[in-house]
């Protein structure tokens, strides 16, 4: 209900839709579920219809959104004040942690046991380990100390979960760039190579991207395949048109 007033509101003054995608918050997760799966029964929300739950956390909501919500008007000027302080503070914050480091011998001299490589260790590497919480990296270090507490706790979560969401990060943007390949003008009647199952699910489903398409029960990899081919030479052919 939320969207669809707020996309009323964008189609009454002649602006673009806004759309939340599954990377963006369980919303985009709930409407790209009604819409390419629909229901049989009313939906229920669990973290594992999302692919995405590590970036989808209760405590980067903001991060995650704000910016969308300052973009369509929708965020008052205290609250983008206070937004822009905090991502300010997270990005110095992770910097000085990724700047600060110790070897371990040093690290052993504060209680912390780690492989004697002769590596140097950062701060940021430091949280990343099980037993190592914003507290222990900052009486290791008394600048970090100066840091707001609450926006170290960001910097721990985002440290002990560092090599995931890099992963995942790649993962959403192949599932973003599958995103930006618009479907909507595709008759599929004229897309060779594809199976009759797979032209009338698309047909019937008249998904509004590519991402939308693949998660379309009964459209296989393969019809992906043939779908991306003849995009990218319907593309070709429209920039050689406006070449010429």
């Amino acid at each position: 209900g939320l969207v669809a007033g707020l996309n009323a509101a964008l189609a009454a003054s002649g602006s673009a839709p806004v759309v939340f995608d599954r990377a963006d918050g369980y919303l985009g997760v709930m409407i790209d579920d009604l819409v390419t799966r629909g229901i049989s029964e009313p939906y229920r929300m669990f973290t594992s219809r999302a692919e995405y739950r590590l970036t989808l956390r209760s405590d980067n909501a903001d991060q995650r959104l704000t910016d969308k919500g300052i973009a369509l008007g929708c965020i008052g000027g205290a609250r983008i004040a206070r937004h822009t302080a905090k991502m300010d503070a997270l990005a110095a914050g992770k910097a000085l942690t990724k700047a600060l480091s110790i070897t371990p011998n040093g690290a052993a001299k504060h209680g912390l046991t780690l492989n004697h490589d002769g590596q140097r260790r950062s701060a940021f590497d430091l949280l990343s380990y099980p037993d190592t919480d914003w507290a222990t990296v900052a009486g290791i270090w008394p600048e970090l100390s100066a840091i707001d507490p609450a926006i170290g706790g960001h910097i721990e979560i985002d440290a002990k979960y560092d090599v995931y969401l890099k992963r995942q990060t790649a993962d959403v943007q192949a599932f973003r760039r599958d995103e930006g390949l618009l479907l909507s003008d595709v008759d599929y009647d004229k897309v060779p190579g594809l199976s009759n199952e797979a032209r009338a699910k698309l047909k019937a489903a008249s998904p509004h991207t590519l991402g939308q398409a693949g998660r379309l029960d009964g459209v296989t990899p393969a019809a992906l395949g043939i779908l991306t081919a003849y995009l990218r030479r319907e593309a070709r052919k429209s920039a050689s048109v406006s070449a010429a």
